[in-house]
Parts: structure tokens; sequence; C-alpha cells
């Protein structure tokens, strides 16, 4: 009978319905980087329905934004485990959305 090795458990692994981060990226950054993508989207979409050429009044359009380029304080590796876990949506060239 063959036993195999156990195998060593995954540094990344987490339970059952909870992501972790991967090595070197905090919870904390995770949290910290969501958050100011949020803020971020959030000016940008006032900003687009503010603006002065645009009657929000008239038309009853949203805004149309279909993607921001994440604040640069934070590491790529950020925004990739963001979208990994589906809290962010990567739209291409650099750009990511809210799912």
């Amino acid at each position: 009978m063959d036993e195999q090795p156990e195998q060593p458990a995954d540094e990344t692994a987490a339970a059952p319905g909870e992501t972790a981060a991967p090595v070197g990226i905090t919870k904390e950054e995770l949290k910290s980087a969501y958050n100011a993508f949020k803020k971020r989207w959030k000016l940008t979409a006032l900003d687009q329905e503010s603006r002065l050429g645009r009657n929000p009044l008239t038309t009853g359009q949203k805004s149309t934004i279909a993607g921001i380029r994440p604040p640069n304080q934070f590491p790529q590796e950020v925004w990739d485990e963001l979208t990994k876990q589906g809290r962010i949506k990567y739209t291409g060239s650099g750009f990511y959305a809210m799912p």
C-alpha cells in the first residue's frame, strides 16, 4: 500500500467562505485599498454627473463610467487580489470597475 506524504498546508488557504490575502498583503491593506477605490469611484461618478454640458434634471441619466485607474498608493498585487476576490472587476488597460 502506497502512502502519500501529507502535503504542506498552503499559506494562503482560508476557512470555507473566507478568502485569505497572499503572503505580504495584510487584510488591513486590502480593506484600505478597497475603501480608497470606492471613494475614488464615487468622486469620479459625482464629477461626471455634475458637468455643465450634461443636465441630469432633464435626462435623468446616471453616471456612465466604465472604469477608473486605481489609486497608485497600493501595489498591483493588491488590485489583483481584490479582483480575484470579486470585489472589483478588471476592465482592461489598467482600469477597474465596481462589479
